[in-house]
């Protein structure tokens, strides 16, 4: 059986509407917030709402990068990876950094990796040497 493709939602008018946030800032931040805005060819309201947008974001990012990091740095082994789980092993290239689930090896963002397709979640990610290893 197939079904029938729905059709876009638009959002409501009310979706769409944008809230006006006030705040203070110290005179430096203003300055360079006028510059960088500049500098991009933006307004400083664009320029702030881009930031607040990618921030929250951003900020987990980095969280579970030094996460991952410290306990690449403490030796921590993480849990090993069940074979029988993963269904296959596709290669990536990171958007963020990682730690490799077999060796500990910290794996930078825009580096080569693997993904496990698994049947479960978290997928663990291993490097190009592990993933080699693993399909042999």
């Amino acid at each position: 059986m197939t079904r029938k493709p729905q059709p876009p939602v638009e959002p409501s008018d009310e979706e769409l509407k944008e809230r006006v946030i006030h705040t203070r800032v110290p005179e430096r931040l203003e300055a360079e917030l006028r510059r960088r805005a500049q500098d991009l060819g933006i307004s400083v309201s664009n320029l702030v709402r881009n930031v607040l947008g990618h921030a929250f974001g951003l900020v987990g990012d980095v969280v579970a990068d030094g996460q991952a990091v410290a306990r690449a740095a403490r030796g921590e082994r993480p849990r090993p990876i069940a074979l029988e789980d993963v269904v296959a092993w596709q290669a990536i290239v990171l958007a963020k950094n990682a730690v490799c689930a077999r060796c500990n090896e910290v794996l930078r963002m825009g580096g080569l990796a693997a993904i496990a397709i698994a049947d479960h979640t978290p997928r663990p990610i291993v490097c190009t040497l592990c993933m080699e290893e693993l399909s042999r």
